[in-house]
């Protein structure tokens, strides 16, 4: 059996760390930010168990270098990067494709990307399980889709959806998270 084999590494940013595993084809898991390298690398070796710790090829060290800009608030764009899915459901990657076309400080709700893909308005749940399920947060930018009325919604990345309500400060997108909330995580 012709087995891919996963690469990946752990670095630090200005948010916390984050992990990011590839394979020839392109990323296939990226870690939002963690308080530890450990708690990273965990997360993502419990995700791909037969991964390799590798140094980065120059295609994934520039995506390092772009997520190290993210994190410093500085405007990046994830778009152009070659990313592996892996086995979805064909509803699933369609979401991940419609999501990947919203740039630095746009955002679009689950139901508007239901309707745009010619679902109904029940398919947004679904979108949202796409969300939840994400393998390539940052990079396939889930944290920029929102619930119905501009609300935050859920976030399974360390520190729920506080950490995404900074990531879209991060862009220039207030959604008044109470500032109690915000010290909470440790961006």
């Amino acid at each position: 059996m012709n087995e891919t084999i996963h690469h990946y590494c752990v670095f630090d940013t200005a948010g916390g760390f984050c992990g990011i595993a590839w394979n020839d084809i392109g990323i296939t898991r990226f870690q939002l930010p963690t308080k530890s390298a450990e708690a990273t690398e965990r997360i993502l070796l419990r995700r791909l168990p037969q991964a390799l710790s590798s140094e980065p090829t120059a295609q994934v060290a520039k995506v390092i270098a772009a997520a190290k800009r993210y994190f410093d608030g500085e405007e990046t764009d994830f778009s152009g990067v070659a990313v592996d899915v892996g086995d979805q459901e064909p509803f699933f990657e369609q979401v991940y494709t419609e999501t990947r076309r919203l740039g630095w400080g746009n955002t679009t709700t689950y139901g508007t990307i239901a309707k745009e893909l010619g679902a109904g308005p029940e398919a947004a749940r679904d979108v949202g399980q796409a969300m939840a399920k994400n393998p390539i947060p940052l990079i396939i930018p889930c944290h920029r889709v929102l619930a119905a009325g501009g609300k935050v919604g859920g976030f399974s990345a360390p520190g729920g959806s506080v950490a995404k309500a900074h990531m879209l400060e991060l862009e220039g997108v207030h959604l008044g998270v109470p500032p109690a909330a915000q010290q909470s995580f440790g961006f």
